[in-house]
C-alpha cells in the first residue's frame, strides 16, 4: 500500500511528462535517448565550410560598387586595384577596398593626373627657393628659363601655364637635361618626388620595385610610372596595405600612409618610452634621428639608454633595435617588449599599441597648417562613406 509522500511523488512525475506514473517513467528515458542522440548528431557534424573566396569578376564589380559615383572608367580603375590586391596577394574585401579608394579620393578626387590649383605659383617659389639654397642668383636664373625648351616654348612660359604634376616634372626633366644650371639648381633630381594619383614618393615605389617585381611593362622609369592609374594605384596599395601590421584600426595605416609604414606604432613606442624613462618625448614615429649609416643619437636614443639600464639593454642593442622601426621585426626586439612590459607597469594599465604621429606637414602645396592627424582622420571619413555604399 503506498504511502501518502509515495503518491506525491508519482503525481509529480506525471505532471512533468504529461502522462501516467509508468508512461512518465519510459517517456522521460525516450527523450533523455533522443537527445543524447541528438547531441552525439551534432559533434560529429563536420563544421560549416568558409565562405568562398569572390572570383576576379565578383571582386572586381565589388571595388566598382563602392567607387564614388561620377567616377571615370570606374571598370578600369577597379581592374587596376584589383591586380595590385592579386599580385600583393591582398584579400579583395569591402574594407581594403574602400581604404585605397579612400586614399585616392583625399589625394587626387580619384583622378589619374588631377589638376593643381596654383600649380605655376608653386613651381616659382620651389625654384627660388632651390637657387638660395645653391647661391644662385634669382636674376641668373629667370634668365636661364627664358631659354626655348623641346616643346618650342620657353622653359618660362611652360611653368606659366603648366596644370598637373606630370606636365611640371617634364618641364623639370627637360631643363635639368638641357641647361646645366638646371642639374645644379636641382642636384640632378627631378623635385617632383611625390607623384600620381595616390601621391607615392618615388624612392618608395623604387625600393618596393627592387623587393617585389612590377607587374606592368616600364617604359621609362618607375618614377614615370606613377603618373599612370595602373602605377599610381599599384604602388598606392603597396605604400598602404603591402606590410604586416597588428593594428586594430585602418586609421592607423591612413596615419602610416602619411607619415611613413609602422609610424603610428613606432609613436606608441614613443609615448610608452616617455612614461618609462620620464623624458618628454614628441611621439613622431621617427625612432632615429636621421637616415644614415651612423644616425646622430636623437631623443628617443637617448630615452631609450636610460630606460635600457634597468631592463639590461646595452647601447648598441639600443641601436640595433631602433634601426628596425620600419619592419614588423622591431616588435620582437627585447627594447620594444621591455620599454611596454615596464610602461605598462608604471601606468597601472595596457598601453595602447598605435597611436596617430604627431606631425606638422610642410610642402610646397600646403597652403595652411595641417597634421598628420588631419589627413588620418579626413581619410578615415571617406573610409567610413565608402562601407556605406
Amino acid at each position: 500500500m503506498q504511502t501518502v509522500k509515495e503518491k506525491r511523488v508519482i503525481r509529480t512525475e506525471a505532471s512533468v511528462t504529461g502522462a501516467t506514473p509508468r508512461q512518465g517513467r519510459f517517456g522521460l528515458r525516450a527523450r533523455l535517448l533522443g537527445w543524447a542522440m541528438l547531441l552525439a548528431g551534432c559533434a560529429s557534424t563536420p563544421p560549416a565550410p568558409s565562405p568562398a573566396a569572390p572570383s576576379p569578376a565578383e571582386a572586381r564589380a565589388l571595388i566598382a560598387q563602392l567607387l564614388p559615383s561620377g567616377t571615370p572608367d570606374r571598370d578600369g580603375w577597379a581592374g587596376d586595384i584589383y591586380v595590385a590586391f592579386a599580385v600583393m596577394d591582398i584579400a579583395p574585401s569591402r574594407e581594403n577596398a574602400c581604404a585605397v579608394i579612400a586614399v585616392a579620393e583625399q589625394e587626387s578626387g580619384i583622378r589619374t593626373d588631377p589638376v593643381v590649383s596654383g600649380l605655376p605659383k608653386i613651381a616659382w617659389e620651389e625654384i627660388d627657393r632651390r637657387a638660395e639654397q645653391v647661391g644662385v642668383p634669382r636674376l641668373l636664373v629667370r634668365a636661364a628659363l627664358q631659354l626655348r625648351s623641346p616643346t618650342g616654348a620657353s622653359f618660362s612660359d611652360r611653368i606659366d601655364g603648366v596644370k598637373t604634376e606630370r606636365d611640371l616634372s617634364d618641364i623639370f626633366e627637360d631643363f635639368i637635361g638641357m641647361v646645366p644650371m638646371g642639374s645644379r639648381l636641382f642636384a640632378g633630381a627631378n623635385p617632383v618626388r611625390t607623384r600620381g594619383p595616390m601621391q607615392v614618393q618615388v624612392a618608395f615605389a623604387e625600393r618596393h620595385a627592387d623587393v617585389r617585381p612590377y607587374p606592368y611593362p616600364v617604359k621609362g622609369g618607375i618614377g614615370d610610372e606613377l603618373f599612370t592609374r595602373r602605377g599610381g594605384v599599384y604602388f598606392g596599395v603597396a605604400h598602404l596595405l603591402d606590410y604586416p601590421a597588428s593594428y586594430d584600426r585602418h586609421l592607423f595605416r591612413f596615419a602610416d600612409f602619411n607619415a611613413g609604414q609602422y609610424a603610428s606604432r613606432n609613436a606608441a613606442f614613443q609615448d610608452a618610452l616617455s612614461i618609462a624613462s620620464g623624458i618628454p618625448l614628441v611621439p613622431d614615429g621617427a625612432l632615429l634621428s636621421r637616415e644614415g649609416p651612423q644616425p646622430a643619437i636623437g631623443n628617443t636614443e637617448l630615452a631609450a639608454r636610460v630606460v635600457g639600464k634597468r631592463i639590461d639593454i646595452g647601447e648598441s642593442a639600443i641601436r640595433r633595435a631602433l634601426e628596425q622601426g620600419r619592419s614588423a621585426t622591431f616588435e620582437r626586439t627585447s627594447l620594444y617588449e621591455g620599454v611596454f612590459a615596464l610602461a605598462d607597469q608604471i601606468a597601472g594599465r595596457r598601453l595602447p599599441r598605435a597611436t596617430v604621429p604627431r606631425i606638422d606637414l610642410q610642402g610646397p602645396k600646403i597652403r595652411r597648417p595641417l597634421t598628420t592627424e588631419w589627413f588620418a582622420r579626413r581619410v578615415d571619413e571617406r573610409f567610413r562613406r565608402c562601407l556605406s555604399r
